[in-house]
């Protein structure tokens, strides 16, 4: 891309910052062989893991079981056509060790939908990348 579109990539730690802003984002996973996206809300871990609450047998639970997923957040501006993605790409498994599920009881938010059997899920983050879209920059005259 020109770098004057508009666009800007985000390393690690912005895309971190601003996902630890926003409380909804989405699961994207395979369901019966097709992609399949699941909005959620969501908090980070301190080792920057996407962590989640959903019933012991939805489908997301059903579908992950350790495969890859990616989780996708972002905040944008229509008016001034500005905002930020942030797509975090990991493998995806209910917390089992009842060390670590005590651990993130803290951490982990409660489900926004009324659910029985809550378990929690943790999606690492083995690859984090944004964009930023702002306002295109001026080419000088000349």
């Amino acid at each position: 891309m020109p770098p004057n579109d508009g666009f800007r990539a985000l390393d690690r730690q912005e895309c971190l910052r601003l996902l630890a802003k926003v409380p909804v984002g989405r699961v994207v996973y395979t369901q019966q062989a097709l992609p399949a996206v699941l909005p959620v809300n969501f908090a980070l871990d301190t080792d920057a893991s996407v962590l989640l609450c959903t019933a012991a047998g939805s489908d997301l639970v059903r579908a992950i079981g350790g495969v890859v997923v990616a989780f996708e957040a972002d905040e944008f501006d229509a008016e001034n056509r500005s905002g930020w993605s942030v797509v975090v790409t990991g493998r995806a498994a209910v917390v089992s060790d009842p060390a670590e599920r005590a651990r993130l009881s803290q951490a982990a938010p409660r489900s926004w939908m009324p659910i029985s059997d809550p378990v929690l899920v943790r999606i690492e983050s083995e690859m984090v990348t944004g964009r930023e879209l702002g306002p295109p920059k001026q080419q000088p005259d000349g």
